[in-house]
């Protein structure tokens, strides 16, 4: 039974790593010096790897937390390629039974990298083969039921472990206590998306004008994911109606397919805004009426659309709710006047 449960892991682990595939051909940076942004993590992450380095050791395990499409894939996969090892991806919910995590582990060899995305959702059983496994590299597994029950440790190569998550709360503090280095990603400038799609560009070998590349990225809501997504559309849409290159008549054209407006808010952040405005007076309103009202559901406007609108400065949180701010009246063109 454990040596099936190990093949169809492997088997699994070996899907992964061949959808990753498309990273070494994609638009995902493969060095620090191609990783734009993030200069406090890049500037401890270079002593980190150099002193590993020098020690002939793996690097200590690393825990990456940051809203969803900031480079906390993209920033693993960097720390792998800067140290010569191999990386294994795996998810949380993937890993549902103690022997998928044993038979990753014991099959990673020296110096690899373990990148687990969504860590917050591992299961109890999984986390706690974890702490030996980080701390002492080995690997503890009971056999059997009952009184006959007995448990094996198997030492294990010396691994880096790399944890990603949208929700650093929801981590128990055994775990995150286990992680040597924990760093947060943040927002991105205007000037570092404005970088990170000129680069895009060039590897999709498009022409990118630099007005259409400001207009782009200042409606890229700070996020590369968002802002290479709308890149995408915007070649899409100058190559159906015109020749191809992307100039700023043809980005705005796009975001206007895309309903995307001047400050990067689409149809759903609107509608927040002005459900709170109208309906609640601007607030301040529990997420749960919001959601209600709004049709969205909680966890979308908490971990989608609320730490934009929060960045932005058009919500604020008070201990009784979410209030609009003035900033999200004048973006609307509205006044409290105008509420019904």
């Amino acid at each position: 039974m454990i040596e099936r449960e190990e093949e169809t892991t492997l088997k699994q682990d070996e899907l992964t790593s061949n959808e990753e595939a498309p990273f070494e051909h994609g638009l995902r940076p493969r060095t620090l010096q191609e990783f734009v942004g993030q200069p406090h993590i890049k500037e401890h992450l270079a002593i980190s790897m150099a002193a590993a380095k020098k020690r002939g050791d793996a690097l200590e395990h690393i825990l990456l937390h940051g809203n969803p499409g900031l480079g906390k894939t993209s920033l693993a996969h960097v720390i792998a390629e800067e140290m010569g090892a191999q990386v294994r991806v795996t998810s949380g919910p993937a890993l549902e039974r103690v022997g998928d995590l044993a038979a990753i582990l014991s099959n990673l060899k020296a110096g690899d990298i373990l990148f687990v995305d969504e860590i917050h959702r591992l299961n109890k059983s999984i986390e706690e083969v974890l702490y030996p496994a980080m701390e002492d590299y080995v690997l503890d597994i009971i056999v059997g039921k009952g009184p006959t029950a007995r448990t094996l440790r198997l030492s294990l190569e010396h691994f880096t472990l790399i944890g990603a998550t949208t929700r650093l709360s929801m981590i128990s503090s055994p775990l995150r206590d286990r992680f040597t280095n924990t760093f947060h990603l943040e927002f991105y400038s205007d000037e570092d998306m404005e970088a990170i799609l000129k680069r895009s560009a060039h590897l999709m070998h498009v022409t990118l004008h630099d007005d259409a590349a400001r207009d782009l990225a200042t409606r890229a809501r700070r996020t590369p994911r968002v802002g290479n997504r709308l890149l995408k559309h915007a070649r899409d849409f100058s190559e159906v109606t015109a020749d191809g290159t992307i100039t700023q008549g043809l980005a705005l054209g796009a975001l206007k397919m895309l309903d995307v407006d001047g400050r990067g808010l689409n149809r759903v952040d609107r509608q927040i805004l002005s459900t709170m405005i109208e309906q609640f007076g601007g607030g301040p309103v529990g997420l749960q009426a919001l959601s209600s009202a709004t049709g969205q559901e909680v966890e979308t406007i908490e971990d989608v659309h609320e730490p934009f609108l929060l960045q932005t400065g058009l919500i604020e949180r008070t201990p009784r709710g979410r209030k609009a701010t003035r900033e999200a009246y004048l973006h609307l063109q509205m006044t409290p006047n105008t509420i019904v």
